[in-house]
């Protein structure tokens, strides 16, 4: 195929991709009143799914409600006539995106695989679906873990008792993203490391030379992710991406020693 040709192949893969985030997009929207509810705002109350389950962990090892959410009174305001309108598009289309993820990227993988031998085709068998997992891992992460306390901790941080809390919903819905796709991308670092350790880019040796400086890219996009950067957000944030390193480093070797034993059954 020319340059021409394959340009028009990616063309209609991303036209379909955006079908299929517009298809998604109008589920939400439909649904709107119940994602919101029920769905949005979850997080923010006190008997949330994870806020029961970390109270009783609490608990039973020994230390109280020390894990148990205060009840707080979470409200939310709009300064613009416009900012329901707006705000009820752009939860539409992240949570098309969200639905959409795993098409997306069959699209994607599907422009790739001519380029693939077949022999780095068997090595990538399952990648769509380890990509998806990973992806809603990371989503699942955001939402029912670090949007909860996050919430929990600013609503009852307070200077002074005359100060009233009360945020905007658009601001909510952009934190929520950023809690939730953004650290939904950044779950899929040990599939990075995996492919980049198949080309031989990568190394175990290299990543745990650089450990250091890799807990440093870490931190900082945990701060770009969050959408605060006080130390609580981004510990939250740095400890389940840092464990995700230590797994990249794990995958490496293996596949490292994989291709040294393939290297001397060949020689």
């Amino acid at each position: 195929m020319s340059f021409i040709d394959h340009l028009e192949d990616l063309r209609w893969h991303v036209i379909r991709s955006v079908i299929a985030v517009l298809l998604g997009a109008i589920i939400v929207f439909i649904y709107a009143d119940f994602v919101v509810n029920d769905i949005l705002f979850a997080p923010t109350r006190a008997d949330f799914v994870s806020a029961r389950w970390l109270c009783s962990i609490g608990q039973k090892i020994g230390i109280g409600d020390t894990l148990c959410f205060q009840q707080v009174d979470v409200k939310f305001l709009e300064t613009t006539m416009t900012g329901q309108f707006v705000a009820s598009f752009t939860l539409a289309f992240i949570g098309g995106f969200i639905i959409a993820f795993p098409y997306i990227f069959w699209e994607f993988w599907k422009f790739l695989r001519p380029a693939l031998s077949s022999n780095e085709l068997k090595k990538t068998r399952g990648i769509i679906f380890w990509v998806s997992i990973l992806f809603f891992a990371g989503v699942a992460f955001g939402y029912y873990i670090l949007t909860p306390f996050m919430v929990n901790f600013y609503f009852n941080y307070k200077l002074s008792p005359q100060i009233q809390i009360m945020p905007t919903f658009s601001d909510y819905l952009e934190n929520l993203i950023y809690t939730t796709v953004g650290i939904g991308i950044l779950f899929q670092m040990p599939l990075l490391v995996m492919v980049l350790a198949r080309i031989g880019i990568v190394t175990a040796k290299f990543l745990r030379k650089y450990r250091r400086h890799a807990f440093v890219v870490i931190l900082i996009a945990a701060a770009i992710i969050t959408p605060s950067t006080d130390p609580f957000s981004l510990t939250i944030v740095t400890i389940p991406l840092y464990l995700l390193f230590e797994a990249s480093i794990i995958i490496a070797s293996r596949i490292n020693k994989s291709q040294k034993k393939e290297e001397e059954e060949w020689s």
